[in-house]
């Protein structure tokens, strides 16, 4: 026998020999002699297990096996160690719990369908009660939204939708077709939130009855149960709590909440077993919750650590269950469980082997008819694509949203693409945009919308247009139709082209503008949305409006403020004449005709490269004459003077250093007009010349 410090660094032979066979990864021989190792290891005595030295086994046993997914090595290892509760505890089932929960098989929903399912809501999974639409154009429950603080708060469908959550009103159009839809449900919604109200000041008995009275109204409300089972576990009614848990579950089986509460009511009632596994699909539903995650290591140590070790042959196969792996084969317990454990894991068992054989089924049926499944959502929306004689499977629903329902109060028209504010107000998209360009206050309450006018973005109201797509497709065709064809009348960029009357605009030239008239306003957003991004520009008329002759702009970029303004960074493009004056929703517009400059050959040609040469070389020598200051102010707003081409009549509008040098002249903008007329580059260059000349010799 060696010194007390040999013997304290000795490992037992058992251990020794496992910790071997776990280090070698991946291999068959190493799996084989690692399951040797444990089974045949017997408790080693008290006074040899080293804390420290099963730690580190366990950890390392751990990760690789379940890595690997050798779940049953990874629990006889942990049930070795669980003979001293100082060396095993609950923090340390992390890793196991987390890959049982993730080998779960989550099988389909097969819940009702119920007629209000459309307006759910994401949060709570139930029906949408006091609707509250989000900027992001997604509505939750104005309940879910306000008891959500932090990085939880706000959309939780959006990505990074989350943040501070803007006022939350509710939407008015959506708490009205409620209302008129499904009145006992509204009410049933209204007893449970009085319910919860009784509850937070510990009223439990008054609590509880409005509970009862919410599920006699709605008796397929999953939340309404929840709640009834939450008072009644503080009321020590365990087996009432479990039977309501167990129905909000079924009502909703991927709702993570009702889970947790099956699993409180099972703890209670001393049925561990199925505790674990309620707690244990709670966290496949949702890998963050940390209630589901304490529980199910808690109850896993306490399944693996109270019971003896000599009957490993008679461990029901809960792994069947839980894994992935169906050729897997371990045990969850290492040893003899009571008759009550067996019946219980069993019952389990044959519920995931029917639910399986009952999915392979309705895959092969959905195989057959050609068809997916789908959500009661997506079926609905099937169901509205039939139209109104389709008959059966048209949803209740359709006899109750009337047109009336989903008006815009500014164009008296169904909504096409609704907008709702955070006012709680919903409007046309471009009903809206034209009355923020006068004014940003909501048309209805007069309340303050300067964040709509910052953000520039607005953002559909999706279930306003899922509704109107169900329930209202002829309007909405007709709607997307006069839509359609405004679009393509804004997109002619000969007939009814918007008009900018302000000054001369050239052609290559930029053309900064500051917009901040509402009918400008409105011209600048239809310019985009068409695609066209092109407007003229036409110098003031005091007799007619606007000049004959103007100048095609196209938007690089707008930049939009707060308060509604925007700046455009705007380049000339081409040249055209005025065929016909018109206006349109405020703004100037023009029938048109494009005009280019007339090429000339030969002798005329020759003598045009010439003139063309001699005029920019006297150009270049006045601008590069200029002092510094004004030339620095030049160059910032128009840019560097163009370089000259060595074919003038390659361009259709003529040289483009011709514009450059006609738009920073010191003219008055009566004068430089005729320029944008002409279709003669010869007769250009000698007025370019004249101008030269006349500010080189300004006479007397």
């Amino acid at each position: 026998m060696g010194s007390p410090q040999r013997q304290e660094e000795q490992k037992p032979p058992a251990l020794s020999s496992a910790a071997e066979a776990l280090q070698a990864r991946g291999s068959e021989r190493s799996s084989s002699s690692a399951s040797v190792a444990l089974s045949a290891s017997s408790r080693p005595p008290e006074t040899t297990m080293r804390p420290p030295e099963w730690q580190g086994m366990l950890q390392r046993a751990e990760r690789w096996l379940a890595q690997s997914g050798q779940l049953p090595e990874v629990l006889q290892l942990c049930q070795l160690a669980s003979g001293n509760t100082r060396l095993l505890r609950a923090e340390q089932m992390g890793e196991l719990v987390d890959c049982m929960a993730r080998s779960i098989r989550l099988k389909s929903s097969s819940a009702p369908v119920r007629e209000w399912e459309v307006f759910g809501c994401h949060k709570c999974q139930g029906f949408l009660y006091e609707p509250v639409s989000l900027l992001c154009g997604h509505t939750f429950c104005k309940k879910c939204l306000e008891k959500e603080t932090g990085q939880a708060a706000g959309c939780s469908i959006c990505p990074g939708g989350k943040g501070a959550l803007p006022r939350l009103r509710i939407n008015v159009v959506l708490s009205n077709l409620l209302a008129k839809c499904f009145p006992e449900r509204v009410k049933a919604s209204q007893l449970r939130c009085e319910g919860n109200l009784l509850y937070k000041e510990k009223n439990f008995q008054a609590a509880l009855q409005k509970y009862n009275e919410a599920i006699r109204l709605e008796p397929s409300d999953h939340l309404s149960y929840s709640n009834r089972s939450q008072v009644n576990s503080l009321l020590n009614c365990w087996e009432e709590a479990l039977k309501d848990a167990e129905m909000a579950c079924s009502l909703q089986p991927t709702w993570v909440k009702g889970h947790l509460r099956k699993g409180q009511a099972l703890v209670k009632l001393g049925k561990t077993e199925e505790a674990f596994h309620a707690f244990l699909f709670s966290l496949a539903l949702d890998s963050g919750n940390k209630m589901a995650r304490s529980e199910a290591q808690r109850l896993l140590l306490n399944l693996i650590s109270r019971v003896p070790r000599d009957a490993q042959e008679r461990m029901p196969d809960i792994l069947q269950l839980v894994s992935r792996h169906p050729k897997l084969k371990g045990n969850l317990l290492s040893s003899a469980p009571s008759e009550s454990t067996i019946h219980c894991l069993q019952s389990l068992i044959k519920e995931n082997m029917e639910m399986c054989a009952a999915r392979r089924e309705d895959q092969k049926a959905a195989d057959r008819s050609g068809l997916e499944k789908s959500t009661p959502v997506a079926e609905s929306k099937k169901d509205a694509s039939k139209g109104k004689g389709s008959g059966a499977g048209k949803s209740s629903l359709f006899g109750f949203v009337e047109p009336s329902d989903m008006e815009c109060s500014l164009c008296m028209r169904v909504f096409y693409e609704p907008v709702t504010t955070p006012c709680g107000h919903t409007f046309c998209l471009k009903c809206l945009e034209r009355c923020l360009d006068h004014k940003p206050n909501c048309p209805l309450c007069k309340e303050g919308l300067s964040e709509c006018l910052a953000i520039r973005k607005h953002c559909k109201t999706v279930l306003v247009e899922d509704l109107i797509a169900k329930y209202l497709p002829e309007q909405l065709t007709e709607r997307r139709r006069l839509h359609e064809e405004e679009i393509a009348e804004l997109s002619n960029l000969n007939k009814n082209v918007p008009i900018f009357v302000c000054t001369i605009a050239y052609p290559t030239v930029p053309c900064p503008l500051h917009i901040f008239e509402p009918c400008y306003r409105l011209m600048i957003r239809r310019c985009m949305e068409t695609g066209t991004k092109q407007f003229g520009m036409c110098l003031a008329d005091p007799v007619r409006g606007f000049a004959d002759y103007g100048c095609m702009l196209e938007i690089k970029n707008v930049q939009f403020f707060a308060d509604g303004r925007s700046v455009v960074d705007s380049i000339g493009k081409r040249r055209f004449k005025v065929l016909k004056h018109g206006q349109r929703d405020g703004y100037n517009t023009a029938d048109i005709e494009y005009i280019e400059d007339q090429k000339v050959q030969g002798a005329e040609s020759a003598e045009l490269k010439l003139l063309h040469e001699s005029v920019y070389d006297e150009a270049y020598k006045w601008f590069d004459a200029l002092g510094p200051g004004l030339k620095s102010r030049i160059l910032g707003h128009f840019g560097l003077m163009p370089a000259k081409e060595s074919d003038p009549q390659c361009n259709p509008n003529g040289p483009a250093w011709c514009w450059w040098i006609l738009a920073v002249f010191p003219l008055e903008s009566r004068a430089q007009l005729p320029f944008l007329a002409m279709t003669s580059l010869k007769e250009r260059l000698l007025g370019i010349k004249r101008i030269l000349d006349f500010m080189a010799n300004p006479g007397p």
